[in-house]
């Protein structure tokens, strides 16, 4: 059992294991009965400036992979059905580009504008690292519903780089600025 975090929260991966370098970011959450929703998982892997390198460091569901082949989207899962990570990132930290300093983990719901959704729709929320190695749980963190009720998509988590060691931090930011808010963000 990994460390639980909360609103905020930060955990040093690199103290916990100092051998770690290949994880998984599992997102996960289940839709409240009747509803159906299909949510998309994002990484924007951000330089010093607070932006994407290039386009290709936006990893996606059209886009699998990162450049330096360090990320890795394993892909869309349409419905949320079932137990467990509804998507899933793929992480090797010792191959993540030198000019990349942070991993901005994002959840969107597709055409929510449209189809009048939003995270008041879903229950069990959550983001929880595992390294792939001895599929042990790092860490998790369950989002508290009544801070992402009325949005539309949600910051989960971001992964940072400090001095060599990777930080995660439990995010839990909701906004309704879509997923072209956050590519407008992070690439202007």
């Amino acid at each position: 059992m990994g460390i639980n975090l909360s609103k905020g929260g930060k955990f040093n991966l690199s103290k916990d294991s100092s051998s770690l370098d290949k994880i998984m970011l599992g997102l996960g959450w289940d839709l409240i009965p009747g509803n159906t929703l299909d949510l998309d998982a994002s990484v924007f892997m951000i330089n010093n400036k607070g932006k994407i390198p290039a386009d290709e460091f936006f990893v996606f569901f059209n886009n699998l992979k990162s450049p330096d082949q360090s990320i890795e989207h394993t892909g869309d899962n349409r419905t949320g059905k079932g137990d467990g990570d509804d998507e899933m990132i793929l992480a090797h930290l010792s191959k993540i580009s030198d000019v990349i300093d942070e991993l901005i983990f994002v959840v969107t719901i597709h055409n929510s504008e449209v189809l009048r959704h939003h995270f008041g729709m879903l229950q069990n929320a959550y983001i929880r690292i595992v390294d792939i190695d001895t599929h042990r749980e790092i860490c998790r963190y369950d989002l508290d519903k009544k801070n992402f009720d009325k949005f539309t998509d949600m910051e989960f988590g971001r992964l940072k780089r400090v001095n060599n060691e990777w930080n995660f931090i439990a995010s839990g930011s909701g906004s309704k600025i879509g997923l072209q808010g956050y590519v407008d963000q992070y690439t202007t």
